[in-house]
């Protein structure tokens, strides 16, 4: 989950949008990628239980 605006990043989901294919663990998002809502960086992030 994005700690500036709350978005929240589902690996069956992706972002295909900005490169990021569905299926696509977290672990492999590349660190230049960025919240899609707000542009905070990967190391904005916090992982969730949901």
């Amino acid at each position: 989950m994005c700690l500036i605006c709350g978005w929240i990043y589902d690996e069956q989901t992706g972002d295909p949008e900005h490169g990021i294919p569905p299926g696509t663990a977290w672990r492999d998002v590349p660190l230049n990628w960025t919240c899609p809502e707000c542009g905070a960086r990967k190391e904005d992030f916090e992982m969730v239980q949901i």
